[in-house]
């Protein structure tokens, strides 16, 4: 007779099954999105080439027969310049305390500035026993002339760890790093089933994918400015999926970029972001996007709490 629990608990992982939490921290715009997503193998996180683009930890996760490896994508560690970017550090810190695997990930296309070396003095106060991967990203931009310096210097913020040169974007040498990240990991049982990939849900989806979309397709100070609220997702009895969003920026200035002239940009802002919703969820989706002035938000305890992001706490 079969025991009702085990249509939930799935055993079937074996004795040295490992997983674990991996922390993927580094500078903004180092392709930490882009990795997860590369060895996911779809999308989870979005991508654009402006920094600062993630700035919730999200959750990519990778099952194979051995192993389960559970991301968390944090926010760049980076030097705040308003309470949202506090959030965003605190966040990509407190990460670095709850992993099993630190993961960090650097352009080794550029000299590393004084910013990785604070990166580096970060992870190295806060990893305490945790094991560290490097990897040196971006390998496809290294020029021949300053190939093996730019690697050496790189490399050498991270002593005490190994490191891996890939191209995220390329896929090169990524099944090495899986297979490190694999052996880094603990002995573990599967904690999410073999075919999820990510905590997200559609909602939060689509939220993000309208932030991607204002990100890539406006400049200045507009990206960073911008929260998008989901007030609505409705999946329809004729298949239909309904989302009613409101674009929240801190200036009259920035709704205008926002809007357009004619209504052209929010016209392409949704059109892009509903054909990549679509191809998610494999429904049509409509798309209501609405732009409103929430002054100074990033400023704000309370309009931060409200748009869903946590406001940093004093340390004790």
């Amino acid at each position: 007779m079969t025991n009702d629990l085990d249509t939930v608990f799935d055993d079937s992982w074996g004795e040295d099954h490992r997983s674990g939490m991996v922390a993927v921290v580094g500078r903004p715009n180092v392709g930490k999105s882009t990795l997860i997503n590369r060895i996911i193998g779809e999308k989870i996180a979005i991508v654009s080439p402006k920094p600062q683009t993630t700035r919730k930890r999200q959750l990519g996760i990778y099952t194979t027969d051995a192993a389960q490896i559970i991301f968390i994508d944090t926010p760049g560690l980076h030097a705040p310049q308003h309470k949202l970017g506090e959030v965003m550090v605190k966040d990509a810190e407190a990460s670095l305390r709850d992993a099993d695997v630190i993961l960090v990930v650097m352009d080794v296309s550029k000299l590393p500035s004084d910013g990785e070396r604070i990166v580096s003095e970060r992870i190295a106060a806060l990893r305490g026993d945790t094991p560290v991967i490097v990897v040196l990203n971006k390998s496809d931009l290294l020029e021949e002339s300053t190939r093996s310096a730019y690697i050496v210097a790189s490399a050498d913020l991270f002593p005490y760890a190994r490191t891996h040169l890939v191209s995220a974007t390329e896929g090169t040498n990524v099944e090495g790093l899986i297979t490190h990240l694999i052996e880094s990991l603990p002995l573990g049982p599967r904690y999410y089933p073999r075919d999820q990939i990510s905590e997200a849900n559609n909602r939060f989806l689509a939220g993000e994918t309208v932030r991607e979309k204002i990100m890539i397709l406006t400049e200045q100070e507009i990206p960073h400015a911008v929260a998008v609220d989901v007030e609505s997702y409705q999946e329809r009895e004729d298949g239909t999926h309904y989302v009613s969003a409101v674009i929240y920026v801190e200036r009259d200035s920035q709704k205008g970029i926002v809007i357009g002239k004619g209504g052209e940009m929010i016209k392409r802002i949704g059109s892009e972001a509903r054909a990549d919703l679509q191809r998610a969820t494999g429904a049509r989706v409509y798309l209501d996007l609405r732009v409103k002035v929430l002054k100074d938000w990033r400023k704000d305890d309370k309009l931060m709490t409200r748009l869903g992001y946590r406001p940093p706490k004093d340390e004790e």
